[in-house]
């Protein structure tokens, strides 16, 4: 899978890991309704360790902002297969 990484050069895979890393570090410093996940586990793979200081909309907000995204997901994804769980199963 990760067969690339052995055919770059030192120069093109340190700009590949700024590159990642800048991802990372947009996700991690995300808020509000742009955070749709918290990844403590992906946001520790930088080298900078700081807890980042993010917040929440109220329950109803949140709710409706949830029913956005799956309402999305079906319009730019309709065949995607189903995932039919509980969270946490």
């Amino acid at each position: 899978m990760d067969e690339d990484l052995e055919h770059m050069s030192k120069e093109a895979l340190i700009a590949e890991a700024r590159r990642l890393r800048k991802g990372i570090r947009e996700h991690r410093d995300s808020t509000g309704h742009e955070l749709c996940w918290h990844h403590p586990q992906l946001w520790g793979l930088l080298p900078e360790r700081l807890d980042p200081a993010i917040a929440m909309p109220p329950w109803p907000k949140f709710l409706r902002g949830g029913v956005a995204y799956r309402e999305s997901l079906e319009q730019q994804r309709p065949n995607a297969s189903t995932h039919d769980r509980e969270y946490g199963e």
